[in-house]
Formats: C-alpha cells, sequence, structure tokens
C-alpha cells in the first residue's frame, strides 16, 4: 500500500524545489511495492497478515498523534481495538470485528474522560479498522477479489501520482490553502484523469466492460474520495499540529500518510463491490 504524495511543496522556486522529494520517494516505493504487490496477488493468509500488521502500525500512529501514552488504557485500547477488530474480521466473522471497532471506540470514549484529544482518539479506531476490514472483504471474492482490488489500488496510486505530477508541472491556484497550502486545482484534476485512465486500464486487462463511461464515472468517484481522504489526514495533521503521522517510510512520512486516501476510498469501493454483488466485477 505505497503511494507518491500527492502534495505539492509550498515553495514554487525554480529548479530542484520542486522534485527534491522525488528521488527518495520512489527508492522508498521501489523497495516497499513489490513486496506489497506480491502479498495483494497472493492472497490469503499473506495479505491478511499484512494488513494486520498495517493495522498495527496505523494504530501506534494515530495514538501517537492524539498525544496519548501507547501503554496507557485508553491509547492500549485504541491500538487493541484496531488490530484485534482487524484480525478477527481477516480470519473469522467480519461481523465480529466491527463490533470490535465500535465496542473500543465506546470504551476508549469512557477510558480517555481527560485527555486533550478524547473523541479524535476514539474515532480513529473505525477510522483506520473499517478502511483495513473493506481491503480484507474485496479480496475475498474467490472469484473477481484480485480485479476489484486492484481497480481499487491502481484508481487510487494514479490519482495520487497523477495530482503529484500535474500539481508540479502545472501548478496554479491552489485547492484548499487553509488546509493543505500545496495542493493545486491543476494536481487535483491530473489526479482524477489519472484514476480514470487506470480504471479503464483495469477493466479492459481483467475482465473487460461493455461500459467504459461507467468504469470512468466509478473509477473518478473512487479518485474524488481518494483525494477527500487526502485532504481529510491532512485537516487532521494540522489539528494535532504535527507534519507527518510518523517517520516508518523514509521519504514519505507515515504508514498514514501513504494510505489516507485508501482508508477512505476502499469503503466506498466495498459498498459498490456489494451492490454489484459477489462474484460480480465492482464496475459492472
Amino acid at each position: 500500500m505505497v503511494r507518491v504524495l500527492v502534495e505539492t511543496p509550498a515553495t514554487n522556486g525554480q529548479g530542484g524545489s520542486r522534485w527534491s522529494d522525488l528521488r527518495l520517494r520512489v527508492l522508498s516505493a521501489t523497495i516497499l511495492a513489490p513486496a506489497a504487490l506480491l502479498c495483494i496477488w497472493a492472497g490469503g493468509a499473506a495479505y491478511k497478515i499484512m494488513l494486520i500488521a498495517g493495522a498495527l502500525g496505523l494504530a501506534s500512529e494515530w495514538v501517537a498523534m492524539c498525544r496519548v501514552p501507547a501503554f496507557g488504557m485508553p491509547g492500549f485500547v485504541a491500538s487493541a481495538s484496531i488490530v484485534a477488530g482487524t484480525a478477527v474480521a481477516a480470519f473469522g466473522p467480519i461481523g465480529v470485528g466491527l463490533a470490535i471497532f465500535a465496542i473500543g471506540a465506546a470504551a476508549v470514549v469512557l477510558l480517555a474522560s481527560r485527555a486533550p484529544h478524547r473523541w479524535a482518539l476514539a474515532c480513529g479506531v473505525p477510522y483506520a479498522g473499517i478502511g483495513a476490514v473493506a481491503l480484507l472483504w474485496l479480496r475475498d471474492d474467490v472469484v473477481v477479489g484480485l480485479a476489484d482490488l486492484l481497480f481499487l489500488l491502481l484508481s487510487v496510486w494514479a490519482s495520487d501520482i497523477g495530482a503529484y505530477m500535474a500539481g508540479r508541472l502545472l501548478g496554479g491556484p491552489k485547492l484548499a490553502p487553509r488546509i493543505s497550502p500545496g495542493k493545486t486545482w491543476s494536481g487535483a484534476l491530473g489526479g482524477l484523469a489519472a484514476a480514470v485512465a487506470a480504471g479503464l486500464l483495469v477493466a479492459a486487462v481483467t475482465l473487460g466492460s461493455a461500459q467504459p463511461l461507467r468504469v470512468a464515472a466509478i473509477a473518478a468517484l473512487l479518485g474524488i474520495v481518494a483525494q477527500a481522504g487526502d485532504l481529510l489526514e491532512s485537516i487532521l495533521k494540522r489539528h494535532f499540529g504535527v507534519k507527518d503521522s510518523g517517520r516508518l517510510i523514509p521519504g514519505h512520512g507515515g504508514l498514514l500518510d501513504r494510505v489516507d486516501a485508501l482508508l477512505t476510498a476502499a469503503p466506498v469501493a466495498a459498498l459498490l463491490a456489494l451492490a454489484a454483488g459477489r462474484g460480480v466485477v465492482l464496475w459492472q
């Protein structure tokens, strides 16, 4: 679940300032992406263990951003709920996993009565957990799970990369300067176009589609939701007063910085797949 950062730099200087971070980002992605893609392709236990490990990373970053001690009761309950709910959903009933998220969030509210970010800490449980469960559920379809997951991932990644490139090459008016000063309208539109192109490509090379306009619309929807998720994380980081969610990935920040778009787009993709029915690709 490695992605390239959407945001353009705050400065619009000449030369290397636009691309100074690109080499480190590409190097990190080159190392991490193949392992992630291998687990996605294999599915089964390898994919589930990867997502549980990701849930653990997201939980630790979220607790740290909320400035709650990791081994204090509220922080431990929040982290344990995210990881336990994801693990149960991976190897047992998904409904039980979702129930763990709800119970865990409620317990955090009760336990963290004096914490400065009490409600944020509690909301982090379903925020991280539901996205992970959606990714599990999508891949679990034995007929079209891989195709659906690739459609989602490549649409989101293409949106991110397209926004990165268009924003740096074209610049222009800011998209949401009070939320994320680096993002531009050119980047947002470039990301949307890239998401549509990726969705059409996946549909064409996997199970095909007789309705390219529908494919384009669904890919565009996922691209828009992904960019909204990226903006949401920018709002959260401003709220917590941090630049990055963590330092796990060199050149990329934390794990949440890399999967923020995916956490919001995955539940939407899962709902589309649910509406289409098991065994039917989500873009049909």
